[in-house]
């Protein structure tokens, strides 16, 4: 019992350190371009990631049963793949590096799922159709080819949506463009964070529902529950809404706490910023996250908002966007699913090194 207790402990853990680490996201455009004090957006953002997170489960679902066979996750399996990602976050966060926690979550649970099969990659999985729906699910679907997309889509809309814009305000003077966007942009950085809520928060309640459920359906954990924790029991994986409120709070919690390292490589270094295309970005990613969220994909908000910047900011000329930086944040996105992979499978070595798992 306390072993999961502990894992709960350690999700919430990640979904702080994702609030203040991702923070960034929906709020760098906002504070580069003055529209809003990093005080204000900070507590923007933590409202309305809280309302996000309350919104949907769908992509929870997905986290929790649909990328990995769930006979094949211990409570330890969870606990490794937690403490995988928790790492990589930190590190990158330390470094002021843009990566993705949600692939770094889904890369150390893929990598702890394998070293709890003892090698075999086939609880993995990789592309399977609901027979319900008749859609595909698994890791090829849900998160690798996303992974590619998400961003060429954001580069794409990005620039088309700017365009646009430069058009229709083509004859305005600065100082009334400068004064519309501003307030626009308010609107923008409130859904830019509802919709980091709805996608990122969820990544955690899917963890804590497959343990929840893993324990209950393959240990003796619950046994000799006393009667007021039997919410904490679930013979079927569900997302209950304590779990939502948990972790929305958490989220919320996180995001207060801020990610002034990586505000500053998305809102300053990678190309300067005005009112008009701090809204064309945040509408862009927000969009993009929240179709992403109905779809039940666990979208990288980082990559998203990342692209969208550097779309925007094409519109100036492909000088304006800062490449190096870019190359920086490329690599960082690359080498996040292998990496946490690896940390994922070498921490459940360690615990079975340990005697805390067969």
């Amino acid at each position: 019992m306390l072993l999961i207790l502990a894992i709960v402990l350690v999700a919430l853990v990640f979904e702080f350190v994702n609030g203040f680490h991702d923070t960034a996201n929906a709020i760098a455009t906002s504070v580069a371009t003055k529209v809003l004090s990093p005080r204000q957006a900070i507590l923007l953002s933590a409202v309305c990631n809280l309302l996000g997170a309350l919104a949907g489960t769908a992509v929870a679902a997905t986290i929790g049963r649909g990328l990995v066979d769930v006979k094949a996750v211990t409570s330890l399996t969870l606990l490794a793949a937690l403490i995988g990602a928790i790492i990589w976050n930190l590190v990158t966060w330390r470094v002021g590096l843009p990566s993705s926690s949600s692939h770094a979550l889904i890369g150390g649970l893929c990598g702890a799922a394998v070293a709890t099969a003892r090698g075999q990659w086939n609880v993995i999985r990789w592309a399977t159709e609901n027979p319900g729906t008749h859609t595909l699910e698994g890791l090829w679907p849900k998160v690798i080819l996303p992974m590619f997309l998400a961003p060429v889509l954001g580069i794409v809309v990005g620039y088309v949506f700017m365009g646009m814009l430069l058009a229709c305000a083509n004859r305005w003077r600065p100082m009334t463009v400068n004064g519309v966007f501003r307030r626009c942009q308010l609107v923008s950085a409130a859904w830019m964070s509802f919709s980091h809520g709805t996608n990122d928060a969820q990544k955690t309640m899917g963890v804590i529902a497959l343990t929840l459920f893993t324990a209950t359906t393959q240990s003796h954990a619950f046994d000799h529950l006393p009667r007021w924790l039997n919410f904490l029991q679930a013979p079927e994986f569900k997302i209950h809404l304590w779990i939502k409120v948990l972790c929305a709070l958490t989220i919320a919690a996180g995001t207060t706490a801020g990610g002034w390292r990586i505000i500053r490589t998305l809102g300053r270094k990678m190309v300067k910023l005005h009112p008009i295309h701090g809204f064309a970005a945040q509408m862009t990613a927000a969009s993009i996250i929240q179709t992403a969220s109905l779809m039940g994909i666990p979208l990288s908000t980082t990559h998203v908002m990342s692209a969208a910047i550097m779309g925007v900011g094409a519109t100036r000329g492909l000088n304006a966007v800062k490449w190096n930086v870019v190359e920086r944040m490329v690599w960082a996105w690359m080498l996040t699913l292998p990496t946490t992979a690896v940390l994922g499978y070498g921490t459940l070595q360690i615990l079975r090194l340990a005697k805390l798992a067969e």
